[in-house]
């Protein structure tokens, strides 16, 4: 089950507003879904880094105003040089509900030797309930030979969990990169057997 997070609710708004709530070590978010008005809170800043650090769909119970709510990480924006935690969207859900999230897809194992196993889907996107978003979906391409590819259909996921795109959708494919040789070095090939084909055989 998700941790609990105390926030307090804004009482300024605006990006001067922002600002100084981030120069006191406070993370700005808003809080929306399930039909209710939006809510725009705030956290302790190393609080609430640490529950969504690694997650892009963290879950959290949210503690405000006295009340607790569940809630989905749905975007955190970043400063672009720091990559600090500038502002968090969080969704309200139900434990039981099903949501669309995007879950990283990652390789295991090691195509043959010369083979190259390209990810074709990043991350999948994918129906679950809300207590039970799996992290990563694994992908085993150990032994795998060029022109071996993996679809959606052809992934174990966990139960309760469906995908959101087409079944026939390519996640990986392995191949054999083909080596280019350059046109220099092919002319130079090419000039010594020319000359030698020109040379009048000895008697």
């Amino acid at each position: 089950m998700a941790d609990i997070v105390k926030a307090e609710m804004r009482e300024s708004f605006g990006k001067g507003a922002s600002r100084q709530l981030r120069r006191a070590n406070r993370t700005p978010a808003v809080l929306y879904g399930l039909g209710r008005e939006p809510r725009h809170i705030h956290f302790d800043a190393h609080e609430i880094y640490m529950e969504v650090r690694g997650n892009a769909n963290a879950l959290v119970k949210i503690e405000v105003a006295g009340k607790e709510q569940l809630a989905l990480v749905k975007d955190i924006q970043r400063n672009p040089l720091s990559r600090a935690i500038e502002h968090i969207d969080f969704l309200r859900v139900k434990a039981d509900q099903k949501v669309e999230v995007e879950v990283s897809v990652v390789l295991e194992g090691e195509p043959v030797a010369g083979a190259v196993a390209s990810l074709e889907l990043m991350t999948l996107p994918v129906f679950a309930p809300a207590t039970e978003i799996p992290e990563h979906v694994t992908v085993n391409v150990e032994g795998a030979e060029d022109g071996h590819t993996v679809r959606v259909a052809d992934l174990k996921l966990p139960q309760h969990v469906e995908a959101a795109v087409e079944p026939d959708t390519v996640v990986v494919a392995v191949t054999v990169p083909q080596v280019d040789v350059p046109e220099d070095e092919t002319a130079e090939t090419e000039q010594p057997a020319a000359a030698e084909a020109a040379q009048p055989a000895a008697e």
